[in-house]
């Protein structure tokens, strides 16, 4: 497992759920909500503060996929942010990491801990990046590789056999 300090990011259309982890990447924790602001990517910059702020060296953005692995709008619009975060910071890593059903899973650890729905919606977002972080981790610590797909990474170049 690298050591670091990782940000996780679930992007949505309205709000930018941020999340961080210790740096021995233990435990993923809910850290803020950004408005989404496809205008100007001051939520880009919100989010690059942040990583300074921590001295974070990875950014995982979560990937939105329906159940049969298809990419919509969605996860679209969350390729081109961590294209935008890659191209605003080429020196920090971004990877895209499958995020199915977190939102979900957020909403329900929110009720069943009681959190009432108008209240949810200002940490839900957060919540979410603090599962997709987590389940990065989890990754990394159970296979030994980084998860995901790395952005803005050349693609290893194949060789033809002779």
């Amino acid at each position: 497992m690298r050591r670091g300090v990782r940000v996780g990011v679930d992007v949505g259309s309205v709000r930018v759920g941020i999340a961080i982890c210790d740096p021995d990447g233990l435990i993923a924790t809910p850290e803020t909500t950004l408005a989404r602001d496809a205008a100007t990517n001051r939520d880009i910059q919100q989010t690059l503060e942040l990583v300074d702020v921590r001295s974070a060296v990875e950014v995982i953005v979560g990937l939105p996929r329906s159940l049969s692995g298809d990419e919509g709008a969605a996860a679209e619009a969350a390729r081109a942010w961590a294209t935008a975060l890659h191209r605003a910071r080429p020196s920090i890593g971004v990877r895209l990491v499958d995020e199915r059903l977190t939102t979900v899973d957020a909403h329900r650890a929110m009720r069943d801990a009681g959190v009432s729905t108008r209240r949810s919606k200002s940490v839900i977002d957060s919540q979410a990046a603090a599962m997709i972080l987590q389940v990065a981790l989890d990754t990394e610590r159970t296979t030994g590789a980084p998860p995901g797909i790395a952005v803005g990474g050349r693609k290893p170049r194949h060789r033809r056999s002779t």
